[in-house]
């Protein structure tokens, strides 16, 4: 079965860093586009960041532009999202999810909503004290 398995989260102080990781099995992770999501007490899920199957192409919602970065590894079947100049209102759940359509043609594409993902990793806190 699909797995996807989140770590790097942790307690950090506002300006600080962070790197999550999220090692994905039971999929040919390089077909699929891959995103960051998170969700903190009493809001929805919300969109960090996406990238392509092939990392080519990225996205990242207005509130982390600048300051978080996703990337990933085809060979180590994961995905990362480095956090930098982290701020309070960054605190949640961070979740990793894959993307439920594959490459075609080799076509770049990636989604910013939460319906166009069908797994998705358990979650991993991040909390910034200030």
């Amino acid at each position: 079965q699909v797995q996807l398995v989140e770590s790097g989260g942790g307690l950090v102080q506002a300006g600080g860093s962070l790197r999550l990781s999220c090692a994905v099995s039971g999929r040919t992770f390089s077909s699929y586009a891959m995103g960051w999501f998170r969700q903190a007490p009493g809001k929805e899920r919300e969109f960090v960041a996406a990238i392509s199957w092939s990392g080519g192409m990225t996205y990242s919602a207005d509130s982390v532009k600048g300051r978080f970065t996703i990337s990933r590894d085809n060979a180590k079947n994961t995905v990362y999202l480095q956090m930098n100049s982290l701020k309070p209102e960054d605190t949640a759940v961070y979740y990793c999810a894959s993307d439920r359509r594959a490459v075609h043609h080799g076509a770049e594409f990636l989604s910013w909503t939460v319906a166009e993902y069908d797994y998705w990793g358990q979650g991993t806190q991040v909390t910034v004290s200030s």
